[in-house]
């Protein structure tokens, strides 16, 4: 059974989260309250700006269809706004929770095609860093690419998939699947030139221009199971980048390779240094 929203919440306010779950429904949505000031919209705008002027440049092009498409960047979006057009486009839709939920519900919201975006943004103070993903995070470095329909449908296998695998001794290795290629996953299309289109590429100023242009980059080609066996850093650069020819390839990858074999296989043995793959 997962954990309450009422215990839940205090776990967060002990460790001194700053979103507000005693608000949360039993699926831990909450509702957006679009009742941000001019300060906040003027963060939002900055962020925005300083940030496009790199994904124009170093972001797939998939990613920059989405953003045309969803219009993200004047203001802080209204979530309902933005789920009617991004339906249209994936069926995907928002929706506002108060930063970081349990693993059971995310898990549920993505295999329905709901994507949960944070309902508050970081400060002036933290335009370069932030301990815990934002709204500007969610939504400036996730909803973009969820108006694709094959990478949505990676994400909704996912959302069906990874309570199993995880219940199989694979938390570790599935969670190292997505922060591979939905938070720091970079694209080769044949005949293209290296882009970007994971989350916390797109949503970082300084992370984004070294995965794509630095020589010291390690990029990869992508391998659904060295990346489940590769150990990735939290609170600094990768040190590995695996990348994708296509979209395609990942969701046939997840949907076809025997993930609980691979869970099997390697769930005991000592992970992958990213330096070294």
């Amino acid at each position: 059974m997962g954990i309450s929203v009422q215990d839940y919440a205090q776990e967060c306010a002990a460790q001194g989260l700053r979103g507000d779950y005693t608000v949360c429904r039993p699926d831990f949505t909450v509702e957006q309250k679009y009742d941000y000031s001019a300060a906040e919209q003027e963060v939002w705008r900055t962020l925005c700006d300083r940030q496009t002027k790199l994904t124009q440049r170093l972001a797939h092009k998939s990613y920059l269809d989405g953003m045309s498409a969803l219009g993200l960047v004047d203001r802080i979006p209204d979530f309902h706004d933005v789920s009617e057009k991004l339906r249209k486009l994936s069926g995907w839709e928002i929706v506002a929770v108060p930063g970081l939920i349990p693993a059971q519900p995310f898990f549920d919201h993505l295999a329905n095609r709901r994507f949960p975006v944070t309902n508050w943004l970081r400060t002036r103070e933290e335009l370069d860093y932030i301990v815990e993903p934002d709204m500007f995070h969610d939504f400036f470095g996730h909803v973009p690419v969820l108006s694709q329909p094959v990478f949505g449908d990676f994400m909704q296998m996912y959302g069906e998939k990874a309570g199993d695998l995880i219940a199989l001794g694979g938390d570790e290795m599935t969670t190292r699947l997505y922060w591979y290629t939905a938070e720091y996953g970079l694209m080769r299309e044949a005949g293209q030139p290296l882009k970007a289109f994971g989350a916390g590429l797109m949503s970082s100023f300084t992370e984004l221009q070294f995965a794509v242009e630095s020589p010291d980059a390690h990029q990869v080609p992508f391998d659904i199971e060295t990346v489940m066996r590769t150990t990735y850093e939290i609170d600094k650069f990768q040190r590995a980048y695996f990348v994708l020819p296509s979209f395609d390839v990942l969701r046939d990858a997840f949907q076809n390779s025997d993930l609980a074999g691979i869970i099997k296989r390697w769930k005991d043995e000592p992970p992958l240094d990213p330096a070294t793959i």
